[in-house]
């Protein structure tokens, strides 16, 4: 393997002489002539072999010979035996420097000869070709990041990217930083650390895309700011590859409060109120308000929360109805009162719902009688009182029996019970009997009381009158 070296000038052409003083057996050593080169690599990695060098042996003389890589203070770094080993060389892992190939020729004997020596020192009888330079450049190199990408919708949820890798075997540069951009280059951020890049909000850049790199960078890098634009960047710098990051705009509806509301179809208008919507995080191009049943079907579009506090719900009679708050983008279809929700196509969201419970009891239909007794103290109860249920609604239900002024003279719970009231021992006037349905909290039934002064949500069907006369 190379170190780090730059090769200069090395003695040529020595000369041996031998022991004799007879000019015969002088020994002429001739490395001959090397063609190639100059090379010049950028340190960055990658593999950088040299090609092409060739050999001129015309007149190459010598025992012996081998191909000999220096620096440029003459220091051997390897000593390839032939071209093909000079040409598998990677000059890249020398780092940074410059060296110089040469093709030596010597004699049996020659000492010196070794990786990390010098050619100065070599001793013996050998000669050097000429020698082919090597430039091995140091260049500003980001490497490779990984991860990746990243795809995030806009939802006013915070988006952070996981998973990003620096390979930096082969990073060099005095600083470095991390650059995120849109897709037009302009710096958008400069975290300093991977963690910073892992700890930064993309959902709070809106929708769009940007791109994540590494930069590499020597001082005096002019232009690294954020809002400027990578275009602009003056000085020596190497951007890693980048990982994308895509930030959708979903339609998004918010979040209501306010309610359940509760109210009791009695011809009395009732409006809801307090309704407020967190839209901190809405999104889309258009938006309204909807009512609808609880399956799902329009009732109602009201524009504005304004509007929704402005509707009488004791009109829509009983029933459960939900308000909703709709964002949603142009060319939404079915969007219209009656049409139901699972029916709509387009871009939209719809928020959370509030409920309105609109209770209507239903006391139904009695019949029998009418009755008529004589108070003559004989027991006289009723017989043959029936309840059509068919629509009767409401929670709780119950029997009440008033006299002609709508005072509670008795709350039997059951047409057994009403069957079992002895009437007789009511003395003379007019009752009546009626069945009531009603919801949880309704105040003032109780015996005694007046039918006027009850207080809730509650519906008494029609009467049936029991008349107790005198006895003749």
């Amino acid at each position: 393997m190379l170190k780090k070296l730059i090769i200069g000038v090395l003695a040529v052409g020595f000369i041996a002489v031998s022991c004799s003083d007879d000019d015969d057996n002088t020994i002429v050593v001739n490395a001959g002539t090397i063609s190639g080169g100059p090379f010049s690599f950028d340190v960055d990695g990658e593999p950088d072999l040299v090609t092409g060098i060739s050999l001129d042996d015309t007149n190459v003389s010598g025992s012996n010979s081998t191909w000999v890589i220096t620096d440029d203070a003459g220091t051997i770094l390897g000593l390839p035996p032939n071209i093909t080993a000079v040409e598998g060389v990677n000059f890249d892992d020398a780092g940074t420097g410059t060296c110089f190939i040469w093709y030596l020729r010597y004699e049996d004997g020659l000492d010196g000869l070794e990786a990390m020596s010098n050619t100065s020192d070599l001793n013996g009888t050998f000669d050097f070709s000429n020698s082919i330079e090597v430039v091995r450049n140091q260049v500003t190199n980001a490497g490779r990041i990984s991860g990746g990408p990243f795809e995030f919708n806009v939802d006013g949820e915070a988006d952070m990217v996981r998973g990003i890798e620096l390979d930096d075997s082969n990073v060099f540069g005095a600083n470095g930083t991390w650059v995120i951009t849109d897709d037009m280059g302009t710096i958008l951020g400069l975290p300093p650390t991977l963690a910073d890049v892992e700890g930064v909000n993309f959902d709070g850049a809106g929708a769009g895309v940007c791109f994540i790199w590494y930069l590499r960078y020597e001082d005096g890098l002019q232009g690294l700011a954020a809002m400027n634009n990578t275009s602009d960047l003056n000085g020596t710098f190497d951007f890693s590859n980048s990982i994308e990051v895509v930030r959708n705009q979903v339609t998004n509806a918010g979040t209501l409060s306010g309610g359940p509301y509760t109210f009791c179809v009695d011809g009395m208008p009732d409006m809801v109120s307090g309704i407020m919507l967190d839209d901190t995080n809405a999104f889309g191009a258009n938006s309204t308000w909807v009512i609808t049943d609880d399956m799902g079907n329009i009732l109602g579009l009201p524009p504005t929360l304004a509007d929704v506090e402005n509707v009488n719900f004791d009109d829509a009679g009983g029933g459960t109805c939900f308000i909703w708050y709709l964002r949603y983008e142009d060319g939404l279809q079915g969007l219209a009162a009656m049409n139901n929700t699972s029916d709509l196509v387009g871009t939209f969201d719809f928020s959370n719902s509030v409920e309105v419970v609109r209770n209507k009891p239903d006391g139904g239909t009695i019949t029998g009688g009418p009755f008529t007794i004589t108070v003559d103290g004989t027991p006289d109860m009723v017989s043959g009182i029936a309840l059509d249920n068919t629509n009767v609604s409401g929670k709780n239900g119950t029997w009440v029996i008033t006299d002609d002024t709508g005072v509670i003279l008795g709350l039997p719970s059951t047409i057994a019970d009403v069957e079992n009231v002895d009437f007789n021992a009511a003395g003379v006037g007019t009752c009546f009997i009626w069945y009531l349905r009603y919801e949880d909290g309704l105040q003032g039934l109780t015996a005694m009381s007046n039918t006027s002064g009850l207080d809730g949500c509650y519906d008494f069907s029609n009467s049936i009158e029991v008349t107790r006369n005198p006895v003749p």
